[in-house]
C-alpha cells in the first residue's frame, strides 16, 4: 500500500499538469483564430498557475532519496552562551513548528528540557507529513544569531549558535537490530506543564543503547509505557541515521578533496541588528525580512537547497 501511495504521488500530479497544459494550449490556439479578452485573461491566469505547478513538481522530483518521503524527527541543541543561546534554540523551535503548521504537518513535542532562566536546553520534535524529512534535511547544521541581547543590561550585540539535527522517522518495515539486553532504561519525573501528574510519578523514560552510547528520552505522555514506546521509535531512528552516517563517512574519505569547506560551521545566519538579514551560506539566498523567516517562512531557503543539492545525499 505504501508503494502504491508513493507511485500515486508522482503519477497523479503529472497527469493533472499534463491535462491542464493540453487545455491551455487548446485555448491559446482558439484565441489565435477568435480573439476574446476574457479568454485571454483566463489563459494568462492559467499560465501563471501552471508555472507554479511545474515548479512544485520539479521540486518534488528532487526528493528521490530513500528516506525523503518519511516523517521527520528534529532535535535542537543550543551552543555555548548560556541563556542567550538557549533562548535562540527556543526561537528556532518556534520557527520550525510554525513552518510545519503552514504545511499542514502534524507536530508533536517528544522531549523538551527548559533552561533555568529562559529558552531551552534541548528539544526533540516529531513532524509527520509527506516528504517532511525530504524538506527538513535542508535544515541540518549550525544556525547563527546576531542581535542585541535582551539579557544584557548593557545592550551589547551578541552572537549565538544552535545546532539542528534532522533524522528520518524509521517505520517497522526497516530492520534495525535492537536487542533488549543492549538497552538500559532509566525513569524520572517529567518536567514542565502538565497538571498534578507532573513531578509526582516517574513517567518520563530515558533509553541508552549501550553498544553505541546513543541516548533518547521522552516525557510527552503520562504513561511510562507510552513514553517507552515513543522513545524506542526515536532510538530506532537515531540508530538508522547512525548507520547512514557511517556509510556517508566511508564515501567522504574518497570525496574529501571535493568537499567545499569555505562556508565555515554555520549554514545560515540570522541578523537582527544593526540591520535585518537572513543569509544561507550554502546557497547565498538572502531574505531581508527576518521576522517573516522566524514566523516559519523557510520555503525559499529549502527550495534553493534542494535545487542545488537535492540529487545528493543529505
Amino acid at each position: 500500500m505504501q508503494e502504491i501511495k508513493t507511485l500515486k504521488a508522482w503519477v497523479v500530479p503529472y497527469e493533472n499538469l499534463n491535462q491542464r497544459i493540453v487545455g491551455a494550449v487548446e485555448m491559446a490556439q482558439l484565441l489565435a483564430t477568435e480573439p476574446d479578452s476574457a479568454m485571454e485573461a483566463e489563459v494568462a491566469r492559467e499560465a501563471d498557475l501552471l508555472a507554479s505547478g511545474v515548479e512544485a513538481f520539479e521540486l518534488q522530483a528532487m526528493l528521490q532519496g530513500p528516506e525523503d518521503g518519511r516523517d521527520a524527527l528534529l532535535t535542537i541543541h543550543p551552543g555555548a552562551g548560556g541563556t542567550e543561546s538557549q533562548d535562540w534554540a527556543e526561537m528556532l523551535m518556534r520557527m520550525y513548528v510554525r513552518w510545519a503548521e503552514r504545511h499542514g504537518f502534524q507536530v508533536s513535542i517528544l522531549d523538551l528540557l527548559p533552561g533555568e532562566e529562559a529558552g531551552i536546553k534541548s528539544v526533540s520534535i516529531e513532524i509527520k507529513g509527506e516528504y517532511a524529512y525530504g524538506y527538513l534535511k535542508a535544515e541540518k547544521g549550525v544556525h547563527r544569531l546576531v542581535r542585541i541581547s535582551p539579557y544584557d543590561s548593557q545592550a551589547r550585540r551578541h552572537t549565538s549558535f544552535a545546532s539542528v539535527f534532522v533524522y528520518p522517522d524509521v517505520d517497522d518495515t526497516i530492520e534495525i537490530d535492537i536487542r533488549e539486553e543492549d538497552i538500559r532504561m532509566d525513569v524520572f519525573r517529567a518536567s514542565g506543564a502538565g497538571g498534578q501528574h507532573v513531578n509526582k510519578t516517574s513517567s518520563a523514560v530515558r533509553l541508552t543503547h549501550v553498544p553505541t552510547g546513543v541516548v533518547v528520552s521522552c516525557q510527552q505522555e503520562r504513561s511510562q509505557t507510552k513514553n517507552r514506546a515513543t522513545a524506542m521509535k526515536m532510538l530506532r531512528a537515531a540508530l538508522y541515521q547512525r548507520k547512514l552516517e557511517e556509510q556517508e563517512a566511508a564515501r567522504a574519505v574518497v570525496e574529501a578533496t571535493k568537499t567545499d569547506n569555505s562556508w565555515g560551521n554555520q549554514i545560515r545566519s540570522y541578523v537582527f541588528q544593526p540591520y535585518t538579514m537572513v543569509n544561507d551560506h550554502r546557497t547565498e539566498v538572502k531574505v531581508g525580512d527576518v521576522q517573516r523567516v522566524m514566523d516559519g517562512d523557510l520555503d525559499e531557503f529549502i527550495q534553493a537547497y534542494l535545487k542545488r543539492f537535492g540529487g545528493k545525499a543529505a
